[in-house]
């Protein structure tokens, strides 16, 4: 908003409610991709992600959906078809999964590179070989490096919200982003999302006109062959809108807050006040991880939950802040990087490298594969974390 902000046109059109609707993760993905009027959507189906074609599939034949939905042969094709689109000015919205978002890896820096601002839904899927279909965050965690803003959701609720938040934040910085959510614990699980109406979405997220965009009366071009000193700014520029993004992705979930009465922050703290011991994790588990927390809470034991949403930008301060005065961190990744370990791990020790009076960071490679990490076994990785007292530098597999 530029003159006035979302609370007072809110408090203008009283008509802007929203409606209870018991949805899929992956059903609340292709309402919010309605509800933002993309006008390109390229998309390929792939499991666990197809849900989210269908029913924008759906959508488009009843009328409610108004987008050139593109179904091209591969997802090395989805993505050069919304790259070009995204630079001719459209707003774009595509979504994929596992394989299919490693077929995109060429692609995905391409997007980045040309600062186009496709927002992509990614439903987490364990990689191949061997095949399996169960939730695994390394699909998405590879792309790390690509220039994607990456955001983590919990909930269908909260992927509902972050699709919406994400073209505010992509059209903001020219950036793409990727939202991701975990296969069939949220994109199949049904759960009450509140879908605000269309006028709600309207007001919050304009229509996309960009400055620069490929057109015959605007003479520009995209991707050409450029000097190592050219190239060099070229990535401190694209280093400078990640840095922007921080603070676009705050305001963002703020003034979605104004107008729906909730926000999901960059980094969110769970019963953290006067805590030793703090879990951190992405996605799903942090649901899972909330019930272990009470247990351990109930049973008398100071710890509390640490729940980071973006990834990237990495919220490094938020993330220090957050930390502040805790002595031990146990980090639970569903994500395994051969030679490394948990993924999640190494970024925080990253994060708080050089921290004054920094905690201990505990890995568990939790989850890998799909494997069910039960409020138990948390409370049982917790307990024994604490009574180790030394932090391993590299990652402990949970058995």
């Amino acid at each position: 908003m530029s003159d006035r902000t979302a609370s007072a046109v809110l408090d203008e059109r009283p008509s802007l409610a929203q409606t209870p609707m018991l949805l899929s993760g992956n059903h609340a993905v292709a309402w919010a991709a309605r509800l933002a009027r993309p006008q390109v959507v390229p998309v390929y189906p792939i499991t666990p992600q197809t849900p989210i074609l269908e029913k924008l599939t759906d959508f488009q034949a009843e009328g409610t959906f108004d987008a050139e939905i593109l179904t091209p042969e591969s997802e090395h094709s989805v993505l050069s078809a919304c790259i070009p689109a995204s630079l001719a000015g459209a707003r774009v919205f595509t979504a994929t999964a596992s394989q299919g978002l490693l077929l995109m890896h060429e692609l995905l820096h391409y997007a980045s590179g040309a600062r186009a601002a496709i927002v992509m839904a990614n439903v987490n899927r364990t990689v191949a070989s061997p095949w399996a279909f169960w939730p695994d965050q390394t699909d998405s965690l590879a792309q790390r490096d690509t220039g994607w803003i990456q955001i983590y959701t919990e909930s269908a609720q909260e992927s509902f919200d972050s699709v919406i938040q994400g073209f505010r934040i992509a059209e903001q910085v020219q950036l793409p982003v990727l939202v991701s959510h975990d296969a069939f614990y949220v994109s199949h699980a049904l759960e009450p999302v509140h879908v605000p109406s269309q006028a709600m979405v309207d007001a919050y997220l304009p229509p996309y006109a960009p400055k620069h965009r490929l057109s015959t009366d605007h003479v520009e071009s995209w991707g050409n062959v450029v000097s190592a000193e050219m190239f060099c700014r070229h990535r401190q520029e694209l280093e400078a809108a990640m840095a922007q993004a921080l603070e676009a992705a705050l305001a963002a979930d703020r003034e979605w807050g104004e107008l729906a009465g909730r926000s999901h922050g960059l980094v969110e703290r769970y019963r953290c006040d006067g805590a030793k011991t703090v879990v951190v994790a992405i996605g799903s588990m942090c649901g899972t991880a909330r019930d272990a927390i009470d247990a351990l809470r109930d049973a008398g034991e100071a710890v509390g939950l640490v729940k980071i949403r973006l990834l990237r930008p990495l919220p490094v301060q938020a993330l220090r802040a957050a930390l502040a005065g805790v002595a031990d961190v146990v980090v639970l990744d569903r994500n395994h990087s051969p030679g490394l370990g948990g993924i999640v791990h190494q970024e925080l020790r990253g994060a708080l490298y050089g921290m004054p009076g920094a905690p201990r960071l505990h890995g568990f490679l939790a989850g890998v594969g799909g494997v069910n990490v039960s409020p138990a076994k948390i409370v049982e990785i917790v307990r024994a974390a604490m009574q180790r007292g030394d932090a391993p530098a590299g990652s402990v597999w949970v058995k």
